[in-house]
């Protein structure tokens, strides 16, 4: 590959990792160098605005609404350095290639770069769906022009979001409570988790009975299971008969409830009667492959197989594309290109043998309209797909599972359907009928690729029935009757996975913001995992709330999906972008954002929406949460007790919110008298963990308090372990050599000494304050001065192994107290829970729900920092000036 420019080209990408993956593909012609995303965007505070549009009315939101909704872009101070770095790299080049991603905020990207670098070479975009070389010569041989249509609904999308979430979210502090957030489509997805909570809040159990018994052929070993399904040709009622909303049977269901005393007479009469065989169905069934993965599906599986977050999925999905293992990742389209199809259907051939290809290529439709965000699916990149094995050598276990299943979907898409047969055995008891279900193999097909090991064994059953060889009439040997009460469940709250379905199924969100919405919805306090579940806080209720009172029609699922077509057809550019965000914020036959927020301004009654229902007392008393400034808590009548974090709202119950009020107006028991101030002395647990009180406090005076030291547990203080903790800080003695007094105590940072302005931590594993002697802590002052170095975290416990990364789980002590850690991630356990009721499961949900966390906040709080250099900086300037 070389170019006729004189001088190197420059080829611009997102990321570093692309950017060396394609250097290897390069010769020396090119200069490869990473924009690392956006290199501008709308400012993110007041500090970022230019000094000319420091008056403008529209600066808080960065866009100029009167004059077409015009939007400020800046360069923030994370990535001037890069621009600059890009700049000097232009200067030597007389060509510039954009090659980042080919979706619609790929083409942002590079947009943003012409309009910040102004290259005066020529410029050309290179699009490509997998990083191979044939795929990067291809994109050089057939340059294109940036696509204007998908970057103004790139910009499109992004100027509604800003105006959604910059009008509405400061009607949420001022009504409800500071720090709560909207969006357009992460308030949508709210409502979808807040909605099945609800569903779970107004479910009514049914019990009912149920017979299984066991079953053989007449003096045979081998069992097989049957089910009672009728009783004198009466079908039994099952979970599907009852209404979830009140428990009761419903009236067209035609089933009968099977009590308990029913159950054991049947179980009786089963186990004496026998049972023969009354009727044998054979069905044959045909099971096809599924379409390829785009980015819903490929969510979907990886949670469900891998138990991966979206978010993970989609970062370990990058990798594997920017080291060209795979093609892109951010795509609606089942389409296989020719090559990948020939691919495939080559090794299907030489692996499985050719009675399981079909005779033509499968094509699969892709149901999704406007599916050019890519032009292919998700599918191992090249003409010859990589071996997983490589995958796992070059970058680890968790790219080769998602890799592996990748691979496999691929492979089985382009193969035969399998074949069987589904067999239905109705056996006759007395009264009693009973069913056996089971199936056959007969040609495994695309299963051969799709599973493996254990599933694989399962599924290839071959011609070996699930079921002995049944004829009618045929006696059975009754094994063993179990008669057992079963109970209608709940319906189940969404995962990660089933969540982005119904988003897919909707119509709201796209690819490249799926996994977004999801990290938006748990980093904002709105949900929160228990395993795979997602569950709403009661913050998410009440706000959902509000904004289904007042802001109906944004949070319309239909008016939300409709939103997403029209920046589709932007995109196609058969729409107009102008008319797009007037009618979004003006209305047009519909009230718009602006009037919306008018209108909540003067409508929207604090008490109202600040508070939910959770029910009445016994004598008649309003049982509510409310949302507070330090978050929910139970009210009923003057009584008041705060909602534990991981409270499920279907959990409260007007007894469960009687138990927290009761709980949190016992006065706390004594550990004894403090026998120098005969005050009692009192265990509490606060905000920020358990401590010690000497007396109540009165007059003003607020009581003597002092926290439990790190590794200490509330069941191990006592009333002696209790007044040491309160008579820190403690005098160790005069310095020898200074003469100055050498104090221990227990501060914000964990355990220190001080001489005079002198001040050092212990170590975590050095001594107690309580205990440390004069030439401890001499030895402790010895140590140099500067940033206090962290204490060694201990471990408190070995949860296990992560699932999917196999990396070891354990639960160590911090500063800030316990926290899970995969040696990678840390999260903080929550408030009250204990490090021994930590399982594996809840270990991954906590890491899961800090990884989405981060995510929606990389820069963390650099930022400060930032901006305080950058005053300081403002400050010399302005002295240079002076001087001048």
């Amino acid at each position: 590959m070389a170019t006729e420019s004189k001088r190197p080209a420059l080829v611009i990408v997102e990321s570093p990792t692309k950017a060396r993956t394609i250097e290897k593909f390069l010769g020396k012609g090119y200069i490869v160098r990473a924009s690392n995303g956006h290199i501008r965007d709308l400012p993110n505070s007041q500090a970022e605005v230019p000094e000319k549009y420091k008056k403008a009315a529209w600066r808080d939101i960065g866009v100029d609404i009167e004059s077409d909704f015009w939007p400020l872009y800046v360069i923030p101070d994370s990535k001037k350095d890069n621009v600059k770095e890009l700049r000097k790299q232009l200067k030597e080049a007389d060509e510039v290639f954009l090659a980042t991603d080919e979706d619609r905020e790929g083409e942002s990207i590079s947009w943003h770069l012409v309009e910040t670098l102004k290259p005066k070479g020529e410029i050309k975009r290179l699009v490509f769906h997998e990083i191979t070389k044939e795929a990067i010569q291809k994109s050089l041989d057939s340059p294109r022009e940036i696509d204007m249509a998908l970057v103004e609904a790139q910009e499109t999308r992004r100027i509604v979001d800003r105006l959604f979430g910059y009008r509405v979210s400061p009607l949420l502090w001022k009504k409800m409570a500071r720090g709560l957030s909207a969006g357009r489509v992460q308030s949508v997805a709210v409502r979808l988790l807040v909605e099945r909570e609800r569903d779970r809040i107004r479910f009514h159990k049914a019990s009912f009975w149920g017979i299984k018994a066991k079953l053989s052929k007449t003096g045979a070993a081998d069992q097989f299971e049957a089910e009672l399904t009728h009783v004198d040709d009466k079908r039994i009622a099952t979970g599907k008969d009852f209404d979830p909303d009140t428990g009761n049977l419903k009236e067209k269901s035609g089933a009968f409830v099977l009590g308990e005393a029913q159950a054991a007479d049947l179980r009786k009469s089963i186990a004496t009667d026998g049972a023969v065989v009354a009727k044998v169905d054979e069905t044959p069934y045909t099971r096809s492959p599924s379409a390829p993965y785009v980015t819903s599906t490929l969510q979907q599986d990886g949670n469900r197989k891998l138990r991966f977050s979206a978010r993970r999925t989609m970062t370990v999905a990058q990798r594997l594309y920017e080291n060209g293992f795979i093609t892109y990742m951010r795509t609606d389209s089942t389409t296989l290109s020719t090559e990948a199809i020939s691919a495939a259907r080559n090794f299907v051939g030489q692996s499985y043998g050719a009675q399981y290809l079909p005779d033509e290529p499968r094509q699969y439709q892709t149901k999704v309209r406007n599916a050019q965000e890519a032009h292919e699916a998700i599918r191992p990149a090249g003409d010859s797909f990589t071996d997983p094995e490589q995958v796992k050598e070059a970058l680890g276990m968790e790219a080769f599972k998602l890799y592996d299943m990748i691979w496999r979907r691929t492979v089985a898409s382009q193969m035969k359907d399998a074949k069987g047969t589904n067999i239905s055995v109705s056996i006759r008891s007395g009264l009693a009928r009973l069913r056996a279900g089971g199936k056959t193999v007969e040609f495994a097909g695309f299963l051969r690729a799709y599973t493996k090991g254990e599933d694989l064994t399962a599924e290839l059953g071959g011609k070996e029935k699930v079921l002995p060889q049944l004829v009618e009439r045929e006696s059975l040997d009754v094994k063993d009757v179990d008669a057992n009460e079963r109970s209608t469940q709940p319906p189940a709250r969404f995962t990660e996975g089933s969540l982005i379905r119904e988003l897919e199924r909707l119509g709201i969100g796209r690819p490249s913001t799926w996994a977004t919405i999801v990290d938006l919805v748990l980093s904002r306090s709105y949900a929160f995992k228990r395993g795979t579940a997602l569950i709403p806080t009661f913050t998410a209720v009440a706000v959902v709330g509000l904004l289904e009172d007042h802001f109906t029609n944004l949070l319309d699922y239909a008016f939300t999906a409709k939103l997403e077509d029209d920046l589709d057809a932007i995109s196609r550019g058969t729409g107009d972008r102008t008319k797009y965000l007037q009618q979004f914020y003006f209305g047009n036959g519909h009230a718009g954002l602006k009037d919306l927020i008018e209108r909540g301004e003067t409508s929207i009654d604090p008490r109202e929406v600040c508070g939910v229902p959770v029910g009445e007392t016994e004598g008649g008393e309003a049982v509510e949460v409310r949302i507070g400034r330090y978050g929910p808590f139970v009210s009923i009548g003057d009584k008041r007790a705060s909602v534990p974090d991981e409270q499920a709202p279907d959990e409260l119950t007007v007894v469960a919110a009687l138990e927290l009020v009761t709980n949190a107006s016992k006065e706390p028991e004594s550990l004894g008298v403090d026998p120098a101030t005969n005050e009692p002395v009192f265990l509490k647990v606060g905000r920020f963990g358990p401590y010690v009180q000497l007396g109540k406090g009165g007059d003003g005076e607020k009581p003597k308090m002092a926290s439990l030291l790190p590794g200490m547990e509330p069941g191990g203080v006592d009333l002696e372990l209790a007044l040491k903790l309160l008579s820190l800080p403690r005098t160790i003695g005069p310095h020898p050599e200074t003469g100055q007094d050498v104090l221990a105590a227990n501060g914000r940072f964990g355990p220190f000494v001080k001489c005079g302005e002198e001040i050092r931590s212990i170590p975590a594993e050095g001594p107690s304050p309580l205990e440390i002697n004069m030439e401890q802590a001499v030895e402790v002052l010895k140590q140099p001065k500067g940033r206090r170095a962290a204490a060694k975290p201990t471990v408190l416990k070995e949860v296990g192994v992560h699932p999917t990364s196999e990396k070891a789980l354990q639960i160590k002590s911090g500063r800030y107290g316990p926290y899970v850690t995969d040696g990678e991630i840390n999260a903080s356990l929550p408030r009250g829970r204990e490090p021994e009721t930590i399982t594996v499961d809840d270990a991954v949900a906590l890491l899961e729900a800090r990884e989405a966390r981060m995510a929606a906040n990389p820069g963390g709080r650099r930022k400060v920092a930032k901006k305080a250099k950058r005053k300081v900086a403002k400050k010399k300037s302005k002295k240079a000036a002076k001087k001048s």
